[in-house]
């Protein structure tokens, strides 16, 4: 009878549960005072819409919002009906405070709680520059400590720049569908203040087939853009249609749109815009090409007023310049620092002359610190996670300590400007640690064996000579060991991927992910049973907390635990994006 008792509560509640619509902004949401957004209510069922009744705060919608929703009778999925919907596009709160919302429409009915907060009626800063390591885990930046400072008896030789920002915050990741994430949700709430489901950037995910259609909310651009003159800069090495930088300005449900976010950063316009991805700027006529239309974007941005720079040299030649800038390296994902500063692998041979992220920064502060009203400029370290996927840790490293560089050109731009806060953090983490060493000079013949754990780990022997920040060889005879808490079948070989990027599984001809026999025979090479489903082809995100450190005007308000979508708080605050700074 318990048993029975049990199950008719189960179905009881997932019937209720069936019954709820769903109300965009979703409960919990904290939204700027005097953004817009846009409001949406979907239900379950078709119903009439006589029978929709929507108060805030006890009040008739209309008397607190100021606006009719659009009613739509049927949403469909192809031929399926999902039921009907109603709408408001462009909605702002005015006055800060929480806002109970509540609908109903035949049995359907759901409550949600909106908290509108404002900002002071002054900037506490006069430019922000938002430094982002994409995957960015702990792991990460000890290792390319030790392998950028040394590390001796026990005590690190040396510090990275982001060691020194002297104020910290626990950050939790998860989206609104799922505990795990990606780059796309992550990012938006850093850049919007609202959290979203995984692939979304800029919108609350909806149940309409259309990824352009989804419930939008103002991003840190446009808010910039709505209440200063400020000027804005996106530096990344990926694409900069890619998740990261597209969440700057972005809306769209499907981060592979990439092709719809070229113009909505033309939209936007960036002050400068520097990174890969000119392929989708491409009209589908040209070689290379990703676009499925005529549109030439180059020249559309070249209309719009930009200077175009396509290498190092190009680049270079705009330091002192003004005006704005595109800056377009690579049709894709710009090489990563191992192979295109040292062991020229990748693409370099095809495109030799790609600037690195120092540079990008450099011309990037520069350009963008001309403007007397100030400035946003976010730069990501693209690739600690794309590296980060096919678990190839020496060159994620690699890409972490260039990332850290970066961070340094901005701490030596904030001396000369104090009125600047400097954000460095993470979007989400991958799951790896570090192990210990391995030695080749310990003995014997399998590679699993000379791994160094406890005291038999030592130190690595990597050397910086030079004294540019990178080890001289990552190939050394004592080096770091990372190992991964997740990822597919493979092969471990215990040793740095001087070739290329590892590839650590590839499909059968069941379209199954399989160890990459490209490595079963390096000596010593251990096959590593996978514990991912075997439709993934590399290591996968993890949920840990990421750091955040911050130094600067503003950053007083970030500490100990946080969501991301609160980071945004205090970047609208530190700018006083809720009070209007243009005539």
């Amino acid at each position: 009878m318990r048993k029975i008792f049990a199950a008719l509560v189960v179905s009881t509640v997932l019937a209720g549960a069936a019954q709820a619509a769903t109300v965009y902004p979703l409960d919990r949401a904290t939204i700027l005072s005097g953004s817009p957004f846009d409001f949406k209510v979907e239900f379950n069922s078709v119903v009439k819409p006589e029978d929709v009744k929507i108060t805030v705060n006890g009040q008739d919608y209309k008397a607190v919002l100021g606006k009719d929703v659009q009613f739509v009778a049927e949403e469909k999925n192809k031929d399926k009906v999902l039921g009907s919907a109603v709408i408001l596009r462009g909605l702002t709160i005015a006055a800060a405070g929480d806002y109970k919302v509540e609908v109903s429409a035949g049995s359907e009915t759901k409550t949600v709680t909106w908290n509108v907060y404002g900002t002071g009626s002054a900037p506490k800063a006069k430019n922000i520059i938002f430094l982002l390591g994409d995957g960015l885990s702990v792991a990460h930046r000890t290792a390319a400590r030790i392998m950028s400072k040394g590390m001796t008896e026990g005590k690190a030789n040396g510090r990275l720049a982001m060691d020194d920002l002297d104020r910290m915050a626990f950050v939790g990741t998860s989206a609104t569908n799922a505990v795990d994430t990606d780059s796309a949700n992550t990012m938006s709430a850093y850049m919007t203040g609202h959290k979203t489901a995984v692939n979304a950037i800029g919108v609350y995910a909806d149940r309409t087939p259309d990824s352009l259609d989804d419930p939008k909310v103002e991003t840190i651009a446009e808010a910039v853009r709505r209440q200063t003159g400020k000027s804005i800069g996106i530096v990344v090495t990926a694409e900069v249609e890619d998740a990261t930088p597209a969440a700057v300005v972005a809306h769209t449900r499907n981060r592979n749109d990439k092709a719809d976010v070229v113009g909505m950063l033309l939209d936007v316009k960036p002050d400068v815009l520097l990174g890969g991805g000119s392929a989708y700027f491409l009209p589908q006529a040209t070689a290379g090409s990703k676009r499925k239309d005529d549109k030439d974007y180059i020249k559309l941005f070249k209309d719009a007023g930009y200077s175009v720079a396509t290498d190092k040299n190009e680049l270079a030649a705009n330091v002192n310049a003004n005006g704005l800038l595109l800056g377009l390296f690579h049709p894709g994902n710009m090489d990563v620092t191992l192979d295109r500063e040292f062991l020229k692998k990748g693409t370099v041979e095809k495109y030799p002359n790609q600037p690195g992220l120092v540079a990008m920064t450099k011309v990037a502060l520069d350009r963008l610190s001309k403007d007397q009203d100030g400035f946003f400029l976010m730069v990501e370290g693209s690739s600690i996670d794309k590296m980060s996927h096919p678990l190839d840790w020496d060159r994620a490293v690699i890409e972490t300590i260039e990332f850290d560089q970066a961070i340094a050109v901005a701490r030596e731009f904030q001396k000369t400007h104090p009125d600047t806060l400097i954000v460095v953090t993470g979007d989400h983490t991958h799951g790896v640690s570090i192990i210990g060493t391995v030695d080749d000079d310990k003995p014997g013949t399998e590679m699993r064996e000379k791994v160094g754990t406890y005291a038999e780990a030592g130190f690595p022997n990597y050397k910086d000579e030079n004294g540019d920040g990178y080890p001289d060889k990552i190939d050394v005879s004592r080096r770091l060991f990372l190992a991964a808490n997740n990822g597919p079948d493979h092969y471990e070989t215990f040793r740095p991927k001087m070739d290329g990027p590892f590839v650590p599984a590839i499909q059968n001809e069941k379209k199954e992910y399989i160890a990459n026999e490209q490595y079963k025979n390096v000596p010593g090479a251990v096959f590593v049973q996978g514990n991912i489903p075997k439709n993934g082809d590399s290591g996968v995100h993890s949920v840990d907390d990421v750091v955040l450190q911050s130094a600067g005007p503003g950053s007083e308000g970030f500490k100990g635990y946080m969501e991301e979508s609160d980071i945004y708080k205090v970047l609208a605050d530190t700018f006083a994006l809720g009070s209007k700074q243009t005539n």
